[in-house]
């Protein structure tokens, strides 16, 4: 391993001369940093993880807190989308991403925050968790610096996708293509949810359009048998829906299966819409209708705040971000009437 003395001899300056270049020391001239600097690199020189945490109390370390209870991981389509996007921009700023063990799991029974602070996480994003559950209340609590995804906590900055906006197009969409009879899956209890729900009611009611409470029904996220259940018995009522909106681009493929199985067309019996825009749904055939979040501008923002938090703390807002999102229209909701 290339040391400070090792470069320092290379150049024929002092070890200290060395240490300042590479800290970019006022005192030292630009040429002598340009010299060492690149015959530091010539040689392979990293500089020691730990000794430089002792020196400047930053790991160049930020934890990731992201525990999907539907047990999908990073296959979960959005938020692997969103955490690419974080990683990426906190590597164009110099910083490693580490995820955070549960306690459930970790060999040492830490919570959230302990583990954190046992890794000395300059920052911690938190996504996809029960944000109301004691541990994780702890850990947006403690000292360390916190950027939440799609949940507002206060005094933190939160980084928002505009569900409430997103839905109000995708509604009044449908409503534009000639229907009334729409149905609403929506996804379990969340900012999101609500956001989407409230969206949904807004625009129906802005259309004079009664809502059918039948057709208003919780599944699960990212589930297609649930999705699949739900959309044979909406299509099993007296009077079933022209048009069903379901929680994620995901969960659609449940339904629309069930609707195929049944004899129906897309969209010329029955029109479906998701949520989301994953590419998958934007290649489906017919190409499905659905809300593009916009998850490169959502990891980008929590990446960049939570950076500003850890470097530059008074001059970083603690504020709301709201990302807009956008409608395609895709083929699988047809006109009628």
């Amino acid at each position: 391993m290339v040391s400070i003395k090792d470069i320092a001899s290379a150049c024929g300056v002092s070890a200290s001369t060395v240490s300042k270049a590479l800290n970019n020391h006022s005192d030292i001239s630009d040429a002598t940093k340009e010299l060492i600097r690149s015959k530091a690199a010539e040689m392979g020189y990293r500089p020691n993880a730990a000794a430089q945490v002792l020196k400047t109390n930053k790991s160049k370390n930020l934890g990731v807190l992201f525990v999907d209870e539907a047990m999908n991981g990073l296959t979960h389509d959005f938020f692997a989308r969103v955490l690419d996007s974080f990683k990426v921009t906190a590597e164009k700023y110099g910083y490693d991403i580490t995820f955070i063990i549960s306690h459930k799991y970790g060999k040492d029974g830490m919570s959230y925050l302990e583990h954190s602070r046992y890794r000395r996480f300059d920052g911690v994003v938190i996504a996809c968790v029960k944000f109301e559950a004691p541990e994780v209340q702890e850990l947006i609590n403690s000292e360390i610096p916190i950027v939440t995804i799609d949940y507002n906590a206060n005094e933190r900055i939160a980084i928002l996708s505009n569900n409430l906006k997103g839905m109000s197009m995708l509604t009044q969409y449908v409503i534009d293509m000639g229907h009334k009879n729409i149905a609403y899956l929506y996804g379990e209890a969340s900012l999101p949810t609500t956001n989407r729900l409230s969206g949904f009611y807004i625009t129906m009611e802005n259309n004079k359009i009664p809502v059918n409470d039948n057709y208003v029904r919780e599944i699960k996220y990212r589930n297609m048998e649930d999705a699949a259940r739900v959309t044979r018995e909406l299509m099993a009522l007296p009077v079933p829906p022209t048009c069903i909106l379901y929680p994620d681009d995901y969960s659609s493929f449940g339904g629309v299966n069930a609707l195929r199985n049944m004899g129906f067309r897309i969209p010329e019996d029955i029109s479906v819409a998701g949520y989301d825009g994953i590419p998958m749904a934007i290649q489906f055939e017919p190409k499905l209708t659905t809300v593009i979040q916009n998850t490169v501008n959502i990891g980008r923002s929590a990446a960049e705040k939570l950076i500003g938090l850890i470097e530059h703390p008074r001059l970083t807002a603690i504020e709301q971000i709201v990302i807009d999102n956008e409608l395609f229209k895709g083929e699988s909701v047809g006109r009628i009437g």
